[in-house]
């Protein structure tokens, strides 16, 4: 049986600096690679406030979601087929208290972001630098 999942993950800027975050090195997908903050809703879950929960659970922080920014579908290694929704975002708070699916963070400037960020998310910040360059 295939499952279709929804997730959800944020572009989290704040000052011209993107948070990033590693997967721990036991993680069963993508150990060890720069993403970013967010995971699985769960069914039925508003994809904002799953989001905001996802966060808090990975980091400790609050968010404002701004705007969507992206969609991918694709399907995971495992099988399931995911739609992942990404999101803009602003910090509320900086404290940051990793969960243990994740290893270290990082702010990194926007514009050298790609150089430390998993390819997969590259697409995701050109799409922010032109919704944002278009808005000034």
């Amino acid at each position: 049986m295939v499952n279709s999942n929804l997730a959800a993950k944020a572009l989290i800027i704040d000052k011209n600096k993107l948070l990033i975050i590693k997967r721990a090195p036991d993680e069963v997908h993508e150990s060890n690679i720069w993403e970013l903050p967010g995971g699985r809703l769960d069914p039925g879950e508003n994809p904002f406030e799953g989001l905001k929960r996802e966060i808090m659970e990975e980091m400790g922080i609050g968010v404002d979601i701004i705007h969507p920014i992206n969609v991918h579908h694709f399907t995971h290694s495992d099988g399931n087929i995911v739609t992942l929704i990404i999101f803009f975002a602003k910090p509320i708070t900086t404290k940051i208290t990793l969960s243990i699916e994740h290893s270290e963070y990082d702010w990194v400037l926007l514009d050298k972001c790609k150089e430390k960020l998993h390819k997969i998310f590259h697409g995701d910040v050109d799409m922010y630098n032109k919704i944002y360059q278009c808005n000034q």
